[in-house]
């Protein structure tokens, strides 16, 4: 890699006024203002969760989250995926989310911040749940400020659980100065467990956008170095899970409020795919296990799984 002459990957993205910026820096927590009713009225999915809808193994001591991606839409939809979340942390204990980007699409004012997250997760977010967002190529930077995203200020940013370390990527601006700090932190992580999150997928069968390939090239030799194992992203409005690339399980998941329908091409490297309704996952890591569901917005299970964590390159997986 030449750091004189190396290719910057900007993704255009609708960046806020000053005065916007100011609103950010201020809307610290959801507001007590939202109405339960509202929440209650939006969100009435058909269905309710089947009854092996987020039944992970709840072991002591484990990592439990959810996962969504492209969700800040505001639709009666990301209501839906909201509700059937609530209803899956009463039954899974899961207690924070990874948010894959697109968190606010459209306009950015404090209404929309309320409409396009916190109304939908309501529950969520009075039940404790905390939020982790990276940045997509339809949100504003400065969202970074937003206290309930818990990103410190920061577009690129890493955080521990349990045994487990993730890190949040700026996929929209990939230079030297976020690929050194992603080195220094993966080097110096001793965790067994190195998650990445990020917008773009490395790796994608969408027809829509695909697999970014340029972005691979910088990130990928830097995930192999260091053996990070799972690398979550969004950006496609549709589900997949990819067969182990390079030693990494990688996922997509994009359409926790967008959708792309039908928008899956047939390939070798994918294992599961979804992408005729919207879906949320819930993950449990224990030990050397990373347990996994995607839930539908009806509640249905669409794929669902076991993974070992990788040991000296060699992969298992167990997926029902």
């Amino acid at each position: 890699m030449r750091s004189g002459s190396m290719k910057i990957r900007v993704v255009v993205a609708v960046l806020a006024s000053t005065a916007g910026a100011v609103g950010l820096a201020h809307m610290e927590r959801p507001r007590q203002t939202l109405l339960a009713s509202a929440f209650e009225t939006a969100a009435s999915p058909t269905e309710g969760l089947s009854s092996s809808a987020c039944e992970l193994p709840g072991e002591q001591k484990s990592v439990r989250l959810a996962v969504i991606g492209d969700s800040g839409t505001g639709g009666l939809e990301q209501y839906q995926v909201g509700q059937q979340m609530e209803t899956c942390r009463a039954k899974s204990g899961f207690d924070f989310v990874l948010m894959l980007g697109d968190n606010i699409y459209g306009g950015k004012s404090q209404q929309d911040f309320e409409r396009k997250f916190e109304a939908p997760y309501k529950p969520l977010l009075d039940a404790g749940v905390k939020f982790y967002a990276s940045i997509g190529n339809h949100d504003d930077p400065n969202e970074r400020l937003y206290k309930p995203f818990n990103m410190g200020g920061q577009r690129y940013y890493s955080f521990k659980k349990g045994n487990v370390t993730f890190f949040a990527l700026d996929s929209n601006y990939m230079d030297l100065t976020q690929l050194d700090w992603l080195e220094r932190e993966l080097s110096s992580t001793s965790t067994p467990w190195k998650i990445c999150f990020m917008h773009h997928p490395l790796y994608s069968d969408g027809r829509y956008h695909g697999p970014d390939v340029d972005l691979r090239t910088h990130l990928e030799p830097l995930f192999e170095k260091y053996g990070v194992n799972v690398v979550f992203a969004g950006h496609e409005h549709v589900y997949e899970r990819l067969k182990p690339e390079h030693g990494i399980y990688y996922f997509v998941l994009g359409n926790s409020g967008e959708l792309r329908n039908r928008n899956l091409r047939a390939s070798s490297e994918m294992a599961a795919g979804f992408d005729t309704d919207r879906d949320f996952m819930v993950v449990e890591i224990a030990g050397d296990k990373l347990y996994f569901q995607t839930v539908s917005r009806t509640g249905q299970v669409v794929d669902s799984g076991t993974l070992d964590r990788q040991q000296h390159e060699r992969l298992s997986t167990s997926v029902q």
